[in-house]
């Protein structure tokens, strides 16, 4: 979620800095909760699933919230909605973790993992430093979606497949459509569907409108079809190695029955 700046008096307060002491702490923090959740996730029993998703989801949408509150303090049509992938991002974690739906998983794996994880490495952030609002909820928010990512793929074992890969890119396209219309009637620009961000930016090599959206879903689909094949891989493996071990067994029942 793209957040404005905290209301203290710039002056007042030391600016963010990418990749100064706060950043790499938090970078930190991120690797050691990472091997955490999984290590947790793989250990734990359903029950004991169910209770720490449906904390952790809280959380998520909890910060959600005040993050939304805090933008609506000083509302403004062109960043007041939550329509960012990234705010659909964080209300679809909250609700994996909550619920553990293989489709919301599915959509926090493609959606969390490339978006949230580049918002971490590379946070857009201007904003007071830590403990600002700003980079507090900024951080918290992206931290919470990769962690959800990872917990419920590594962790507890939702694993995507071709199936998941073509129900993301349906629903990521439903959601650029109405963006898309959205933008044109309320003169906004969400998810930059309309036209080029101010600032310089990687679309510039894109080319214009609207060939750097198309160029972005060829982009975006190689991506994430790179992120669905080694999990298909492995799933074709394990059938392979279970019709072989099956197709033993039987054999060997067979010679026995002859005997």
């Amino acid at each position: 979620m793209t957040l404005p700046t905290d209301f203290t008096p710039i002056s007042a307060a030391r600016q963010f800095s990418a990749y100064g002491a706060s950043h790499w702490t938090v970078l930190v923090i991120f690797v050691i909760g990472s091997a955490a959740l999984v290590w947790i996730g793989r250990r734990q029993t359903e029950s004991q699933a169910r209770l720490l998703g449906r904390v952790l989801g809280a959380l998520t949408i909890a910060i959600f919230g005040v993050a939304l509150l805090y933008k609506l303090v000083q509302p403004a049509l062109d960043h007041s909605v939550p329509l960012q992938l990234c705010d659909l991002a964080e209300i679809t974690a909250a609700y994996a973790l909550w619920s553990q739906r293989k489709w919301a998983s599915t959509l926090v794996y493609y959606w969390g993992l490339p978006l949230s994880s580049q918002a971490l490495i590379t946070p857009d952030l201007n904003a007071p430093d830590f403990p600002g609002h700003s980079f507090l909820t900024f951080f918290a928010l992206h931290l919470l979606v990769v962690w959800a990512a990872i917990y419920l793929t590594w962790g507890y074992g939702m694993r995507p497949g071709w199936r998941s890969y073509r129900f993301a890119v349906i629903t990521t396209l439903a959601w650029g459509a109405f963006t898309f219309v959205f933008n044109t009637i309320a003169g906004t620009d969400y998810g930059f569907l309309n036209r080029k961000p101010l600032n310089a930016s990687m679309l510039d090599f894109l080319g214009p409108w609207p060939f750097y959206v198309l160029a972005e879903v060829v982009i975006v689909g190689a991506v994430w079809a790179l992120m669905t094949w080694p999990w298909e891989l492995k799933r074709r493996r394990q059938l392979n190695t279970a019709i072989a071990d099956a197709l033993k067994d039987a054999a060997v029942y067979a010679l026995r029955s002859r005997n």
